[in-house]
Order: structure tokens, then sequence, then C-alpha cells
């Protein structure tokens, strides 16, 4: 068996560090609204990676978060008139409530940030501790020119970046390319640290959370392939810095899901809501129609070609059992 792995950009044959055993990690929401059918897809495609290693008799430790800390919730909860955690909790129920539908597994680690608080502030102190981090006025940075093949992941080159137009300039920090690990803030939901009252980076935490899961380096980490820079890629920056490894053996990354031919975006509003999809069936059929690393682009007129050919597959099944 092989895998396309992102970090080397080649096919390769999976072997596992464990025998039988496979540990994986994906990305997951951050909960501050309904997923959409281009969040779905990633959720459709690493089940059906985890149910194709149990069907082989592997067994699968399989892990995806919650992101409940964020700046998105913050503001949903202003808009709402509620705590941040109310506003999470909604949307993790909401969330699992699709996974349902979309006839994924649901039965796996379900890490929220706020519950790996004490952990991610320690990794964070040990990245301090190391000279890989440094703090200023109570923000935490990394130092990114440490990492000597910053970048291999996402095949981007550093001077690229710093001149690029991606990166945002802060004069507290070292250099242009050094993001954040902790965040000095009193704006909505925030935790005590040795360095500030504060809240963490979204890149760190998810490699603190595999870190306390996992307490070694995994078989594979997956995600859509809009996390392949930065975030994916400052993820193995900070594993490499504590751990001397790139987190996990393999990277998988799936294409992105258009809608009409245009960026699916909560932000632009042309986004089609998986609670609002009546036939969940023929959409997981959908979005597994087309190779995983490639586009996807949907529309209903399309789709529906999708509800129709899962009909016929429902009847020919029905049809094998009366």
């Amino acid at each position: 068996m092989k895998i396309f792995n992102s970090y080397t950009n080649q096919l390769e044959e999976f072997k596992t560090i464990h025998p039988n055993k496979v540990n994986m990690y994906v990305c997951g929401p951050t909960v501050y609204n309904y997923i959409h059918i281009g969040n779905a897809r990633p959720v459709v495609f690493f089940d059906t990676v985890r149910r194709f290693f149990e069907k082989q008799g592997y067994e699968v430790k399989f892990a995806s978060n919650f992101t409940d800390v964020d700046d998105k919730i913050i503001q949903k909860a202003i808009e709402e008139d509620e705590k941040e955690l109310v506003i999470s909790k909604k949307y993790i129920d909401a969330f699992l409530n699709d996974l349902e539908g979309l006839n994924c597994k649901t039965d796996y680690i379900q890490p929220k940030v706020t519950e790996y608080m004490n952990h991610i502030i320690n990794f964070i102190s040990e990245l301090e501790k190391s000279d890989y981090a440094y703090e200023i006025d109570g923000d935490v940075y990394f130092r990114v020119d440490k990492i000597s093949d910053y970048g291999n992941l996402s095949n981007r080159n550093v001077d690229d970046l710093i001149s690029g137009s991606r990166i945002d300039i802060n004069p507290k920090k070292e250099s242009p390319l050094d993001f954040t690990l902790w965040k000095k803030t009193d704006v909505g939901i925030n935790f005590d640290s040795p360095f500030s009252k504060g809240r963490p980076g979204w890149h760190t935490e998810c490699v603190a959370m595999i870190d306390d899961i996992f307490h070694e380096k995994i078989d594979i980490h997956g995600g859509g392939i809009d996390l392949q820079f930065p975030h994916h890629e400052n993820e193995i920056a900070q594993s490499k810095a504590l751990h001397h490894h790139s987190l996990a053996t393999y990277w998988m990354h799936n294409g992105r899901l258009s809608f009409k031919n245009e960026k699916m975006s909560k932000s632009i509003g042309n986004v089609v809501l998986v609670k609002d999809v009546i036939d969940k069936m023929p959409l997981r059929y959908f979005l597994l129609s087309t190779h995983y690393r490639s586009p996807l682009n949907y529309d209903e007129e399309s789709f529906q070609m999708y509800v129709k050919e899962w009909q016929k597959l429902e009847t020919a099944v029905k049809a094998l059992y009366l």
C-alpha cells in the first residue's frame, strides 16, 4: 500500500511506526458556526481513510480537535449575548449531528483547546526554555529562522515569504515570519499563564494536543490543503524544535471544494451548510466522487445527478436482499 506524502511530495510505501497500529490526527473545526460542505470534505475523506485501515485489520487511534478558543467565537458570543463556551458547545453538538448524518464515525478522541490549556502553556514554556521562542510584552513568538528547512511542507522559500505580502509586519517581532504562540489579551475568554493573561495562538494548539495525546511522532496528520501553510508548516516547526521530528511520518491534504467555481467561504456568504442538505448520504457520495487531492466543484444541478445515482445504488442493494 502506498500513500502520497505531502511532506516529501512523493508516493511512498506505507509503514506504520508500530506494527498493526495507525495513529492519526486530523485538524477539526473552529466551532463558531455550522459547517459547510467544504468543511465536510476532509471530515468524510479521513473518516473513509480510518475505515479503510480498520477494515485492513489495523488498530486505529484517531483524534480530531475542536478549536473552542478563537476570536471568531468571541465575536459570535458578543453577537448572541452568550458565553463563549455556550457558543462552542452549541456548534460542537451541531457538528457531531452533521457527522452522524454523513455516516461518519464519532467514536474518536475529540480534544478541546480549553481542556488542554495547561499542556499548551507548558509546551510554549519548553519552546521558550530551548530558545525557540521569545516573549515581548506578554506575547510569545516562535523563532522561525532556527528551523533550517522551514517551508518544506508547502514548498515555500523563506526569502520569498519574507518579501511576500502575506506576512504581517509587526515591529515587536524579531522576524516577519515569527508566528504567535501566546497572545496577551483581556478581551473575551482568557487564561492565566507565566507570560500573561491571554490565550494561545492557533498554530500551537494542535501540535501541543498531539504531543499530549500520542506522546510521540504519529503516522498520519491530515487536513485540507488550505491548512498546509501556514498552519501545518508551523506545527512541524514546533515539533522539530522540541522533538527533532516532523510530527507525522505522512502528511495528507485533500483538495478544495468550490461553489460554482468560486471559493466557498462563510465570509463571502456563498456556502451550503451540511445541516441544510436534505440528502446526506448522496452528499457523502459526492464528496468521495473525485480523487481526494483534486479540486471539487459544487452546484445544485450536478449534485442532483449524485442524488439520483445514489438512489439507484440504494435500489440495487435493496434488491439483492429481497
